[in-house]
């Protein structure tokens, strides 16, 4: 599975609004030039994220956009299907015809539905404050070990 580009950059969007908003409106352009990201792109990303009540925007001088609620309270699982982007592994996305041509679910449909449910689990339990913090760790990965 792949995850699409509006949801990363969404994801990007969102953690660079929530670094540098906590006391403040951010405006598109400033994202746009520190994450490299299209403001055109942007645009349309946000507008989707206010409508499902992620950001709130702020008009006149000093205007941009707010998190509408605390980063340790927005998943990164809200963000990406804020954008549309399905979570899913499957050729099929959750339809109930399969993906075959009769209609018929592939052998490997199970599969991959089980893992499409993994990515929505953990991606639901990684805040956007889990992500600034850089809290979100490669399996395996054990935290530095801490001076005697």
């Amino acid at each position: 599975m792949r995850l699409g580009t509006k949801g990363r950059y969404a994801v990007m969007a969102m953690t660079d609004l929530a670094r540098h908003g906590r006391e403040r409106a951010v405006c598109l352009a400033e994202i746009a030039t520190r994450q490299e990201i299209s403001l055109a792109y942007l645009e349309q990303l946000f507008a989707s994220l206010r409508r499902r009540g992620l950001v709130s925007s702020v008009r006149g001088p000093g205007g941009g956009y707010r998190l509408a609620a605390e980063p340790s309270r927005i998943s990164v699982a809200q963000v990406v299907l804020a954008v549309d982007e399905p979570l899913t592994a499957t050729r099929c996305e959750k339809t109930e015809r399969g993906c075959l041509g009769g209609g018929e679910r592939c052998a490997t449909h199970e599969l991959w539905d089980a893992l499409g449910g993994h990515i929505e689990h953990f991606l639901d339990g990684v805040s956007l404050e889990d992500v600034i913090e850089r809290r979100v760790k490669p399996p395996g990965a054990h935290a530095p070990a801490e001076a005697a």
